[in-house]
């Protein structure tokens, strides 16, 4: 075989096959002789190597690059394909996007499949879905409820600090449970920070001497952020706190606040350099900030974080070591997650950027985060699921809602676009490690960070299937019933939707870091849930579920609301919570109890 023809057999092959420096580092391989990796480094390019058995790590790599080369694929029909399907008429009028030029359609998809993009001004927010024309008869839930959710938060009194530091006493056995709350808790979710620097910050606060620095800063950040997240785990440990834990969690908010607000008056410093102490200071201000559901504090902090790491990351002579280059990537990622999940609901938000280099950055690979083995691993693939579901969210959104080139604005494109989503979203939770793994049903998942991704899932799947449910709307006056692979395919959506919100417990992760997001996407399933009752056919899909799920969820959202203390209550939580009791009593109100 001609050489050029079996570097191109290569190149359609698995990433099981790729070149051997490529496997070493872990990072994606073009399949060519030379690959562009080998060719931009100047490194030999050899494909001798047998392939070594594979670990869980390699096997969650592989899932989340043949998953990119699905995409790819299904990105180039999707600029080619203009045969109709066997569909009345398009949901487009549900979102009133212009008319695509083929093009442009063709450049940003493969842009944003290339980078797992979240396109803004997407049209799958809670404020687009309150817009349909499909609430107009519900004018009292558009005069009480349509809400600019930025203008909310930018509206808050700005953030109480005390005008001077109050350093907590804390014993040397207060300082390590502290630190070990962090390791167990954050730097299990957010995986960035080695025992090395763990151990240093903790021996800083037990000297107590503080001064004007980043490491200080990172000090006083960890125990902040060991204080909130003891605080949520005896949230998520225990419904009915006995009096001895009531006063515990009283002290850990107190000491949260405190370490926190004296690192703020630390953070100046963090500001003005650009390492990697300074990168990861910033980060950890914006996780605490997540944490007092303050989002645009939050992207604030987590923007600054991911532009410096972007810069240094991409810096040719910053001269970086191995551990710090993992530890770059490990904030990028982080922050890659994040900035996406407040990008989902703030469609307008400046981007960092991070997202336009985000196939061009390794996974995370071998870093020392925890004492056991067996917790640095699981920490490790829990972050690899987490990024991997990430991205294929960011996807699933750029190819049905962006705009101007969604395909769920064209019935002639969404059917194949939904069924090859639903296929990466299914082989996703397939091969999620064994800890982590969950049925799409009422059966507890195996861990709560499978709980998590469970509601992750969730998520991704009535977000797929939603254009099926926008079509049905569209059409339902005009059609005697619904096609059954419509019925079926709106069933799948519907159910993703309650299920999301009937499966959503007190999960350390989301009370944490994802009470905010949290509150909108309820918002938004809620007002689905309502949108789909107005179609006869489909109200025996919501009708076993109506009775509890605005309970349910306004119960859980509750209480999470007022953890924070000091920082106020959520403006867009609050209404969020309000809107989710509204629409459970509208659906009580057109399908009965």
């Amino acid at each position: 075989m001609p050489a050029s023809a079996a570097a191109e057999d290569r190149k359609r092959k698995r990433t099981s096959l790729a070149c051997d420096t490529c496997r070493v580092r872990k990072v994606r391989c073009d399949g060519r002789d030379p690959c562009l990796t080998c060719s931009s480094a100047g490194e030999e390019c050899t494909y001798g190597l047998e392939t070594s058995p594979k670990s869980k790590t390699d096997i969650v790599l592989d899932v989340a690059l043949r998953s990119e080369r699905l995409l790819r694929e299904m990105s180039a029909r999707l600029v080619q394909n203009d045969q109709p399907v066997n569909i009345v008429s398009s949901p487009v009028a549900v979102i009133s996007p212009a008319p695509t030029d083929s093009t442009r359609r063709q450049f940003e998809i493969e842009h944003n499949i290339s980078n797992a993009i979240l396109s803004p001004f997407h049209a799958s927010t809670t404020e687009s879905i309150l817009a349909w024309p499909h609430f107009d008869h519900l004018q009292s839930l558009r005069q009480d409820y349509s809400f600019s959710v930025f203008n909310l938060e930018n509206s808050r009194p700005s953030f109480p600090q005390l005008p001077s530091a109050i350093q907590p006493y804390a014993s040397r056995s207060d300082i390590e449970r502290t630190i070990q709350n962090f390791s167990q808790n954050v730097n299990f979710w957010y995986p960035t920070m080695t025992r090395t620097k763990l151990r240093a910050s903790q021996q800083i606060m037990t000297s107590g001497r503080l001064d004007d620095s980043e490491s200080s800063c990172l000090a006083l950040l960890v125990m902040a952020l060991g204080s909130a997240s003891a605080l949520v785990a005896s949230v998520a440990e225990y419904d009915d706190p006995v009096p001895e834990e009531t006063e515990n969690r009283s002290q850990w908010k107190v000491m949260s606040e405190l370490y926190f607000d004296s690192a703020l008056k630390k953070l100046h410093v963090a500001q003005m350099e650009c390492t990697i102490d300074s990168v990861q200071c910033l980060f950890f201000a914006g996780l605490f900030f997540a944490f007092l559901q303050r989002p645009v504090q939050a992207w604030s902090f987590l923007s600054s974080a991911a532009t410096k790491c972007r810069l240094l990351l991409l810096s040719q002579g910053s001269n970086i070591g191995l551990e710090d280059y993992e530890c770059l990537r490990r904030i990028f990622w982080s922050c890659y997650i994040l900035e996406s999940d407040y990008l989902a609901e703030l469609s307008a938000l400046p981007q960092s950027g991070i997202s336009d280099i985000e196939s061009s950055i390794p996974l995370p690979g071998e870093f020392d985060t925890h004492d056991s083995p067996l917790d640095k691993e699981k920490s490790s693939l829990y972050f690899l699921a987490c990024i991997s579901i990430r991205r294929l969210l960011n996807r699933v959104h750029n190819l049905l809602y962006a705009k101007d080139t969604g395909a769920s604005f064209d019935d002639a494109q969404f059917p194949s676009v939904v069924s090859e989503l639903d296929h990466q979203l299914e082989q996703w939770r397939e091969l999620l490690p064994p800890d982590f793994q969950f049925d799409a049903s009422w059966s507890p998942a195996q861990s709560p960070q499978g709980g998590f991704l469970r509601q992750r899932y969730l998520t991704c799947r009535s977000v797929i299937y939603r254009p099926y449910l926008n079509w049905a709307l569209s059409n339902s006056a005009d059609i005697d019933g619904l096609p059954e692979d419509v019925y079926e395919n709106c069933k799948r959506c519907l159910q993703a939707c309650w299920m999301h919100g009937l499966n959503l417990k007190s999960f350390a992760h989301t009370v944490m870091v994802d009470t905010w997001i949290c509150s909108l996407s309820m918002a938004s399933a809620m007002l689905i849930l309502l949108a789909a009752s107005q179609i006869t056919a489909l109200q025996n899909c919501i009708r076993p579920i109506s009775p509890v799920i605005g309970p349910h969820l306004e119960g859980l959202l509750r209480s999470w609301m007022h953890l924070p203390g000091q920082s106020g209550v959520s403006p867009s939580v609050k209404r969020s919570i309000e809107l989710i009791g509204e629409v459970s009593q509208s659906l009580k109100e057109i399908i009965g109890d």
